[in-house]
């Protein structure tokens, strides 16, 4: 039992809440279970296999213990990545880098905003699901998107995408009240008066919780798709863990994720995690960014002890929905012949180095992300420490698919990877941010090597940390004597691959 959990009332509470989850997760097995005529499901046909992407906003590492489902039916049943990483963490630079297999200096998308980033600079036209189309690929992609998309035409549907349900920014960030453009018909699910500037004219629809929406989108899709000579593509991307609206008397979790109704509370006593590193006492080593942070009084720690508890509680709908995902194509006969991945955008601060929030920082807690696979070829129950990132998973799909990208990938297959571990090893990954992420994020660009970790900001100022003794970042060593030579290699190094392209960025 959660600690604090222990009065009658509470307890009443928590069977009515396990009941609607209960309710909620037969009805999405159900939907998932559905046959023609009862008859047992047919074998396809087809020789490539079908492609499911479920990619959450925010995730960290660490969150990955909510996700039992997302552990047993993907990690347990295939591989799982331990030191995955965002290689520009922050929404849309790391969601272009998923569409175009690129790091951010070449796909040229280096923040959320209009100009430098955004759903409008990157080319649509050139980017996995159009690859995948091109290779006999049904497509549909249900979900968030890029930051901006559908702010100048909320009826465009992305070049690529032969089934579309992309939520319209601004309401993208409502986990009630928001609007989908559903292969160009607006639906607002739950309106209310704001809608009406981003999504006018929009066909009204039942008040739905966002998660589980996209949830039945995604098993009605394998249902109508499957079993069937012609593969199919499915990305997926909740918005859950990230804060989202509306508040609407969810007092306690006000700027933080909102829960399904049913998980409300669900770990209203859990601890937060304090890592070494968690509001570090001595920042005198970081840059001038870091050493202007005060340390966290109670009352804030307080708040980002609310928000852990909040973001864990709306990850429960979506490892309910990859459950339900897993189950359509096991009904379906499809579940052996699906590459499925599971990942997220980038990681999140939760009181690490005295950060209370955020991510863009090149620190593990920001950087780092969940990455499982299972599927045809994947091995079953392994855990690869080799280094991986976002540049792999266009690679990887393409692999799987025999698609032919018309970008230079940056990544590697983690088929391959996952097959021969071996032949990766001493692969190094860079890691960029943008110009235009304000006082508090100084642009930089680093390397992390399997040990080490060396940045440079365009302020001059450098971070050089070894991993191996000091996991959690709390001594740079880049004024060390002892480490001059490390610093000189990496150094190299990194002016080596901060402008790579293709090959080079695989040396």
């Amino acid at each position: 039992m959660l600690r604090g959990l222990s009065s009658p009332s509470i307890r009443r509470r928590r069977r009515v809440l396990a009941i609607g989850a209960l309710a909620a997760l037969l009805a999405l097995l159900a939907l998932a279970a559905v046959t023609f005529e009862g008859a047992a499901p047919a074998q396809t046909a087809q020789a490539k296999p079908n492609v499911v992407v479920v990619m959450t906003d925010d995730q960290t590492v660490e969150q990955m213990q909510v996700l039992k489902r997302v552990r047993g039916l993907i990690g347990r049943a295939g591989t799982t990545f331990t030191r995955n990483f965002s290689t520009f963490p922050v929404c849309c630079p790391s969601r272009a880098t998923y569409l175009t297999g690129q790091y951010s200096h070449n796909h040229d998308v280096r923040s959320n905003k209009p100009g430098s980033g955004g759903f409008y600079k990157l080319d649509s036209s050139n980017t996995l699901p159009v690859w995948l189309r091109d290779a006999g690929y049904a497509t549909a992609h249900i979900g968030k998107y890029l930051n901006g998309y559908g702010t100048r035409g909320p009826r465009e549907v992305p070049a690529g995408w032969q089934e579309w349900h992309g939520s319209v920014d601004p309401t993208t960030y409502n986990f009630f009240n928001y609007c989908l453009n559903e292969n160009g018909r607006l639906m607002a699910y739950g309106a209310y008066p704001r809608l009406a500037t981003s999504c006018p004219n929009a066909e009204q629809r039942p008040r739905t919780y966002q998660g589980d929406l996209y949830s039945r989108k995604a098993v009605g899709y394998i249902n109508r798709r499957a079993p069937a000579a012609q593969p199919f593509f499915l990305s997926v991307a909740y918005l859950a863990p990230h804060a989202g609206g509306p508040n609407d008397g969810q007092q306690r979790c006000l700027g933080s994720a909102k829960p399904a109704p049913r998980h409300r509370g669900a770990y209203a006593g859990a601890p937060l995690p304090r890592p070494p590193g968690f509001n570090e006492p001595d920042v005198s080593d970081k840059p001038a960014f870091i050493r202007k942070l005060p340390r966290l009084n109670s009352r804030q720690i307080a708040g980002v002890r609310t928000k852990y508890q909040c973001r864990r509680e709306s990850l429960l709908a979506v490892d309910e929905g990859v459950g339900a995902m897993v189950a359509a194509l096991r009904a379906k006969g499809e579940l052996d012949n699906t590459l499925f991945i599971f990942t997220s955008d980038n990681g999140f601060f939760q009181g690490e180095h005295r950060v209370k929030g955020g991510k863009l920082k090149v620190y593990e807690p920001s950087v780092r992300v969940p990455a499982l696979m299972r599927g045809p070829g994947v091995p079953r129950d392994k855990s690869v420490r080799e280094l991986t990132g976002n540049i792999d998973l266009a690679s990887t799909i393409v692999d799987a698919a025999g698609a032919q990208p018309r970008r230079t990938l940056d990544g590697v297959s983690l088929l391959e990877l996952a097959r021969r571990p071996s032949l990766f090893a001493g692969r190094d990954i860079v890691l960029e941010n943008g110009p235009d992420d304000g006082p508090g994020n100084p642009r930089y660009s680093a390397i992390r090597t399997s040990r080490y970790k060396y940045v440079q900001y365009v302020t001059g100022e450098r971070e050089l940390y070894d991993l191996q003794y000091d996991a959690y970042e709390q001594r740079s060593l880049h004024n060390s004597p002892r480490h001059a030579h490390v610093r000189r290699r990496l150094a190299r190094g990194l002016a080596r691959l901060r402008d790579c392209s293709g090959a080079t960025c695989r040396r």
